[in-house]
């Protein structure tokens, strides 16, 4: 077992962790905490993304009141000796897994269209919650009867630190997106209108800034600019790629000396898209990672994103029941070559399926965003219609789901679900 490099307390809050603190926003500035030269290995560990706000019980009003400002909490900074602007950080994920000595739970929300949103959030307003238990890498749930499978399990969120140029940029970019968006709702492909709607982007904000062992004074005028870490971005970020699994080999830019790399947002399994938005089984876990770096590798190799090799671990399934959809909307619209709205299509199809089976909205909602679901862009040519597809393991459940099985009548329950999403 390596080293561990960055430790953390999950039963102690996000600032206050037994070594170094964690963090949870992007900033240049935001000091290394850990070193490591070319070819070192080492432990991490981190909190789960909400840093311990959700906890193994029955109450989905935990969900409905995240704060969603103090999201995500990084181990790292990890500087890397030699590393330069221009640089690939080369990444290989060793071994990664739960905290099983500390906590042996993961959980799966539905997040209130009041606060945080989702993919499907018009057919699901309404917060909700389902437990999942590990063991090792296996899941099942209480709230989710008859499912039980080897997960795939990843980082949601790992990069390395932007310059303050690109982070400049980036707030530049996104700022302008809110306010065309402040200005013509309707100009915002693929954003559903009006204001209980999640936010097109999420600005700076010092509220909930924990930025990590910077001093008390700094830290918060850097809070001010600093970028949220919601989504990707070009230097790696909250991609939640499932297949970015043990074996995985991550080249991501280097924009800082040093790259300052970090990682979070653990996932003991996910399916394609995340599409509860905290759609995957979200965990406390840890990472083995071993370091290298590849010199100007981002003009040697052309890119200025991350690129990755997924590794060969499991879970193999053989056998899917796919699902197809198009883009045109629930209500008929036609939309042109509109990826987004066929997959909404295809997730809606394969949810409405799931249904005869005796599991509810929800429970099928968070099948999909759990289960090791295979999602492609299937056509991108053929106007005016996409072709989305969303492939179903049969294998994760402990009964037949083929359609010649017509359906089953069988009560299994429910998640837990907020009847009032405002509280």
């Amino acid at each position: 077992m390596p080293e561990v490099a960055f430790e953390v307390d999950v039963d102690a809050p996000p600032d206050d962790q037994p070594g170094a603190n964690p963090f949870n926003r992007w900033h240049p500035d935001i000091p290394a905490v850990v070193e490591a030269d070319p070819g070192d290995t080492m432990r991490l560990e981190a909190l789960d993304w909400t840093g311990g706000q959700i906890r193994d019980n029955d109450d989905a009003n935990e969900v409905r009141d995240v704060d969603l400002s103090q999201v995500h909490y990084l181990a790292g900074p990890v500087e890397v000796n030699g590393a330069e602007p221009g640089d690939l950080l080369k990444v290989e994920f060793l071994d990664m897994g739960p905290l099983n000595d500390r906590a042996e739970f993961g959980f799966t929300g539905t997040f209130s269209q009041q606060n945080g949103g989702g993919f499907l959030t018009d057919h699901f307003p309404n917060a909700a919650k389902s437990i999942w238990d590990l063991d090792g890498y296996t899941v099942s749930s209480r709230h989710v009867p008859d499912v039980r499978y080897e997960g795939k399990i990843h980082p949601g969120l790992a990069g390395c630190a932007p310059s303050q140029e690109l982070l400049e940029e980036w707030n530049e970019r996104e700022r302008e997106l809110m306010e065309r968006h402040a200005e013509d709702p309707d100009s915002i492909q693929n954003h559903p209108t009006g204001e209980a709607e999640p936010p097109v982007a999420n600005p700076p904000t010092t509220e909930g800034a924990l930025m990590g062992e910077m001093d008390p004074d700094e830290a918060e005028e850097a809070a001010e600019e600093a970028a949220r870490t919601v989504p990707p971005r070009e230097h790696g970020g909250n991609h939640d790629i499932k297949d970015l699994s043990i074996g995985s080999t991550v080249y991501f830019p280097v924009y800082v000396d040093g790259a300052k790399f970090a990682v979070g947002d653990f996932h003991a399994s996910q399916g394609d898209g995340e599409i509860t938005f905290c759609g995957a089984i979200e965990m406390a876990a840890y990472v083995d990672v071993k370091f290298d770096l590849v010199k100007d590798g981002m003009d040697k190799l052309g890119v200025d994103h991350p690129i990755f090799e997924p590794g060969h671990r499991g879970p193999t399934f053989e056998d899917y029941v796919t699902f197809c959809g198009y883009s045109v909307t629930e209500d008929g619209e036609q939309r042109y070559l509109d990826s987004h709205t066929a997959y909404r299509r295809a997730s809606l199809q394969a949810i409405d399926y799931l249904k005869q089976f005796g599991y509810t909205g929800q429970q099928a909602l968070h099948i999909l965003g759990t289960v090791p679901v295979e999602g492609r862009q299937s056509g991108v040519v053929d106007v005016p219609n996409a072709c989305s597809t969303l492939a179903l393991p049969k294998g994760v459940f402990d009964f037949d789901v083929s359609p010649e099985t017509l359906g089953s009548d069988e009560d299994r329950g429910d998640v837990v679900v907020t009847d009032d999403p405002l509280g």
